[in-house]
């Protein structure tokens, strides 16, 4: 007959175990959901990024981007050339190196008179920085795209 130790070991043993299992599954499941959240890195500001089959857009900081607040400007046009406001763009600024310590979070960019997407942006330090932008149309998210920079 086994001691009552050893029956409390081999549970405390096989719980760990199954434990672990647990919390090792649980990030891959966690991964793969965001497995969408695919961001495609974007050309130089000012070039033309296509969008769907139908727009491009055009984005870029009003100023070269320093220390402090920035504003962080986009513009979506059709393929002849007008501009488009039927679209909803968020962004999120935060530095890759530090991820999520100076994150501005998911943000709305607002409309102006003129038809141009605007979004403040708090540069708090020098380093690596990242505008992460999401394009939505009818309730449905139909670009990601990431923009690297150096401060």
């Amino acid at each position: 007959m086994l001691s009552r130790i050893t029956i409390i070991t081999r549970t405390f043993v096989l719980g760990t175990v199954f434990v672990f299992i647990l919390g090792a599954a649980a990030p891959l499941t966690a991964s793969s959901a965001h497995a969408q959240d695919v961001y495609q890195q974007l050309p130089k500001p000012g070039k033309q990024v296509p969008l769907d089959t139908d727009h491009y857009f055009t984005y870029g900081f009003e100023k070269p981007p320093k220390l402090g607040m920035a504003i962080m400007r986009v513009e979506i046009f059709t393929r002849d050339g007008k501009h488009d406001t039927s679209f909803a763009v968020r962004g999120d600024a935060d530095m890759p190196s530090m991820r999520g310590a100076h994150s501005s979070g998911n943000k709305d960019f607002s409309l102006s008179a003129k038809g141009v997407y605007l979004l403040p942006v708090r540069l708090v330090m020098p380093g690596d920085w990242e505008i992460r932008f999401i394009f939505v149309k009818n309730g449905k998210t139909v670009f990601r795209g990431a923009y690297l920079f150096d401060l």
